[in-house]
């Protein structure tokens, strides 16, 4: 079994359903989608404090980690909306509509006047933009998660559909790739019109991903339903009523997913801030331990088709926990070498193992009938405490010396608390699909 990205030929098999062409579908769009959503965060940790926020003296990167987090109050919202229109429409109509909205919005950030120019309107108008970021974010992973988990086999769910979170690791590595060169500018141009260009990028490649997922039908399971009347008219309902518990085990387990933000957002600006670590290097360190990422997710997908969802993705809880101290006090140490080692270990070899398999953890505790409302609702909840950590974290002192102590600890709370949601939950790895989430 191969951990290569599935070839997007012909693979339709005899029940009609194409996994490898739903899996690089889900990969590019969401390569695509995350794009967006991490250059914003590289942009709130390294450009917005200064370009949006210069008044705010000590306080410029809270209020920049905030609007970051504004995307995840949105995510709920957007989740509701998109998730009754896939649990209704379709998967593949509300993953074109998630694509576009998410290109439009981050291409008009960069279009927006700076603080010296409007005031505080720019920085309003910036946090309109990332609520539509966040709206549109809302449905990408639940859509393609829910379209490729219905197309893939009974026996490799878990591999397929960790594709589509491998795909929001090649977003993060080209959003940190595309502003490596940016941070090299002159101020006067980084500050001007360099941070806008990776912005303005985004039309590009939302072009490309708009292109290929056209090509791609609904999956075979959501069709019969539509054939057979047992599409809910009302899936939210449906789902509350059947399936709250698995609702609220998804939005505890997706409290991981903080890891990311911690990972990917905070640390950059402790790096910066408490060790003095250039915005280059620790872009570069993104870019290593996502490029590993794109390998090692695969494997902890096809592990998880053989032992099962929850031992995977508890280990992918504990060992962010404890190797979350061991990768903040590399940023310290001043040896580079060391310091990507530690980000390997603790994103690509420990966070990576739940990221890799909650797509199809989470997304099998529901029936297709409510599939993606539920895997939407729940995960966009829980997804609030990874929009709010940074935020969090720097007004309890986490970017100030030794806050590296405070980091570590909310990040083992936030880790313990998905671990421990996961223990509760069924396995469902030999489950066969038509059989998920039925009571």
């Amino acid at each position: 079994m191969s951990q290569t990205l599935p070839s997007a030929g012909t693979d339709t098999d005899t029940h009609g359903r194409t996994p490898k062409k739903a899996a690089v579908a889900s990969f590019l769009g969401s390569a695509v989608e995350y794009y967006d959503f991490f250059i914003f965060g590289s942009a709130a940790a390294l450009i917005f404090p200064t370009v949006f926020f210069p008044d705010a003296d000590a306080n410029a990167a809270i209020m920049s980690f905030a609007t970051f987090g504004f995307a995840y109050v949105a995510r709920p919202v957007g989740a509701v909306i998109l998730g009754h229109f896939g649990d209704r429409v379709g998967r593949r109509k509300v993953l074109m509509f998630t694509l576009l909205l998410m290109g439009a919005s981050t291409f008009l950030i960069g279009c927006l006047p700076d603080f010296n120019t409007v005031g505080w309107w720019a920085p309003a108008l910036l946090v309109l933009a990332r609520l539509c970021q966040g709206l549109s974010a809302a449905g990408e992973q639940a859509g393609a998660s829910s379209m490729t988990l219905e197309h893939a086999p009974d026996n490799r769910r878990s591999f397929f559909t960790s594709w589509t979170l491998t795909g929001t690791q090649g977003g993060q590595i080209l959003a940190a790739l595309v502003f490596i060169p940016v941070l090299a500018l002159p101020d006067e141009i980084k500050y001007g019109i360099g941070w806008r260009i990776p912005f303005w990028l985004s039309a590009v490649v939302v072009v490309v991903a708009f292109i290929i997922r056209r090509t791609l039908h609904e999956p075979p399971a959501f069709e019969e339903a539509q054939k057979s009347a047992q599409i809910s008219k009302l899936p939210v309902a449906d789902l509350l009523k059947g399936h709250w518990r698995d609702v609220l085990r998804v939005i505890c387990c997706a409290f991981i997913a903080a890891v990311s933000t911690v990972f990917g957002t905070l640390a950059i600006s402790y790096a910066k801030t408490v060790a003095g670590v250039d915005g280059t290097t620790t872009l570069w360190l993104v870019v290593g331990a996502n490029l590993v990422a794109l390998g090692t997710q695969p494997l902890f997908g096809m592990l998880a088709d053989k032992i099962g969802r929850k031992p995977v993705f508890i280990y992918g809880a504990v060992a962010s926990a404890a190797l979350t101290p061991v990768f903040l006090l590399s940023l310290e140490s001043g040896s580079v070498p060391l310091m990507f080692l530690a980000a390997i270990g603790f994103f690509s070899c420990g966070y990576a193992a739940s990221n890799a398999v909650w797509p199809s953890f989470y997304a099998e505790m529901f029936s297709t009938k409510v599939r993606f409302s539920g895997l939407a609702i729940g995960t966009q909840l829980g997804f609030l405490m990874a929009g709010f950590a940074p935020a969090i974290v720097a007004a309890m002192g986490g970017i100030k010396p030794g806050g590296w102590v405070q980091i570590s600890i909310f990040t083992a709370v936030i880790c313990g608390v998905a671990a421990i949601s996961a223990l509760t939950a069924k396995e469902t790895f030999k489950v066969p699909t038509t059989q998920l989430g039925l009571k």
